[in-house]
């Protein structure tokens, strides 16, 4: 065995190593992998499936199995269908894991397509189709037993598929879906339950949630979460506070989950004394202050423009993850003190965390809205030589956006045709911006019309353009003049016109425990 662990310390797979005696045992390679995606070892994994292909072990299906999980917790999707494609004969587990692993990577659309064609392929072979008993001796609703598989589905398919359109808000399907699940008996899976809930409350139908929440029996703290999350996400923050008092009555004491959506609708809506409300809520019920909740905290504090509570909320914290430091390089990054959010990520790093892609947008959000263009490239540089990650094209964005602030558009520019992320407009609509704001015409006009070029006209680059003559003090030509008329924005280009409609500026104000919101040029009665 002192080969194969020779192979596993080859992480980078830049180097060849002989194994002539090397015989591992197929069981030891699945606890191997088991140990691999505990740790997320990423590298160690991709050895030991070199390890695998030399060894003959591919051609075990269990074995093919995990290292599809493997893949898919990574978040290496491509390998992952790679290692799906080559099954040659898959069983439900392979169509549940790489679903699982899409869902993971937010690929909606393709757990969507691959459960239609499971359905399509007929993954009927050699499974006996079992339809659940339900108890009556112990008085509850839900079984200890569940369907394991009906037809070409399971619970966990039905998990999968569920979290997937919730986010892609397709109602119809959602409904079709929960005919379905009532048809084949899964609505007795309390879990299966608990995700139509969740998925009517992201598509808007909080009836429907409501309903199916009525109906369960017993009822777990997840459910009630759902539900709560649910009411939060559609603005309706009076109704979840109900149910969040109905569980204190009930007895039914809440979790950090519980209160993380609220208190993010809360911190959305400006709705300070709700949040407040929520906090002491908190400390009545005597709840820890872990990560999960004291994070949402942060948040809330920080966009409410209580950054020192959201400081002090962060110092008292014993247990922090690389979600509450984001957050809170993020409250500063808000409330501009870039500076501080500069020095708490120096102190993040000294402390043993390691950031994540989010964390380095909040400090390029910082940097940009701070001005501060050397911490700015310095931290680009760090993100992608010394962590490895790949930057997106949000990150781009803020990157251009630094640039664009401190005056150098060029550079932005060149910046910018450089990119290796194509098919996105948003780094050229940060730079037709920044020209916005520095007053430069001439390369103002060269931008909108490469955005016109690449990805066609949209009515806020107009608007973007006359913004930079107006800063230069220059009149554009009758040819170029937008007319804003009745909320919509026209204009004559020879005999064609081009329309669009603006959004409007938006305000609220909290009184009574009451948040108004206000639109641009709306009658306040």
């Amino acid at each position: 065995m002192e080969q194969l662990l020779k192979v596993l310390e080859e992480k980078n797979g830049t180097k060849s190593v002989n194994i002539p005696f090397l015989n591992p045992n197929l069981y030891l390679i699945d606890w191997q992998y088991g140990s691999c995606i505990r740790l997320f070892e990423k590298w160690t994994g991709q050895a030991i499936h070199s390890v695998v292909l030399r060894c003959g072990f591919d051609l075990f299906f269990d074995l093919k199995n995990t290292l599809l999980n493997f893949y898919c917790v990574c978040g290496e999707i491509r390998r992952a269908r790679q290692v799906f494609d080559e099954i040659p004969k898959r069983d439900l587990v392979s169509w549940n894991t790489l679903m699982g692993g899409y869902l993971c990577v937010h690929d909606y659309y393709a757990v969507l397509d691959l459960f239609i064609k499971l359905h399509s392929d007929g993954n009927n072979d050699n499974v006996p189709s079992v339809v659940p008993q339900v108890g009556s001796g112990n008085g509850r609703m839900y079984p200890d037993f569940t369907p394991t598989f009906v037809g070409s589905a399971n619970a966990t398919t039905m998990l999968c598929i569920l979290s997937a359109i919730g986010e892609l808000k397709i109602g119809l399907v959602g409904e079709s879906l929960h005919g379905y699940c009532i048809k084949i008996g899964f609505c007795c899976s309390l879990k299966v339950l608990t995700a139509l809930i969740s998925m009517y409350g992201k598509i808007g139908c909080i009836s429907s949630s409501r309903s199916l929440f009525d109906e369960a029996y017993p009822k777990d703290v997840i459910l009630w979460n759902c539900l709560i999350d649910g009411y939060a996400k559609n603005g309706l923050l009076e109704e979840a506070l109900s149910l969040l008092r109905q569980m204190k009555v009930q007895k039914l004491k809440p979790n950090s989950s519980t209160l993380a959506g609220l208190l993010s609708s809360c911190a959305s809506s400006g709705a300070l004394s709700m949040g407040l409300y929520i906090q002491n809520f908190v400390d009545d019920q005597q709840l820890a202050l872990d990560p999960v909740y004291g994070t949402s905290l942060i948040d809330m504090y920080a966009k409410c423009g209580l950054l020192v509570k959201a400081v002090n909320v962060f110092d008292n914290m014993e247990t922090k993850d690389v979600k509450c430091w984001t957050a809170m390089i993020m409250g500063y990054g808000v409330n501009g003190e870039a500076k501080d959010a500069i020095a708490l990520f120096h102190r993040m790093e000294d402390e043993g965390f390691r950031p994540n892609e989010v964390t380095f947008l909040a400090v390029f959000s910082a940097c940009s809205h701070g001005g501060l263009v050397a911490e700015g490239i310095s931290s680009f540089r760090k993100m992608v030589l010394e962590y490895g990650l790949t930057p997106k094209v949000e990150h781009y964005g803020c990157l251009i956006d630094i640039l664009g602030r401190a005056g150098l558009l060029e550079t932005a520019r060149e910046l910018i045709k450089g990119l290796p992320i194509e098919g996105d407009a948003t780094a050229w609509r940060a730079l037709l911006a920044a020209c916005r704001v520095h007053g430069s015409v001439e390369l103002g006009e060269q931008v909108k019309k490469e955005i016109e070029q690449r990805f066609g006209e949209h009515p806020a680059d107009s608007l973007l353009l006359n913004g930079t003559y107006g800063i230069a003090g220059i009149l554009p030509e009758v040819s170029d003049m937008l007319e804003v008329k009745e909320g919509k924005l026209e204009k004559e280009v020879g005999s064609s016109s081009f329309s669009g409609k603006k959004e409007a500026g938006c305000s609220s104000i909290e009184l009574c425990e009451d948040v108004r919101g206000f639109l641009s040029q709306a009658e306040v009665p």
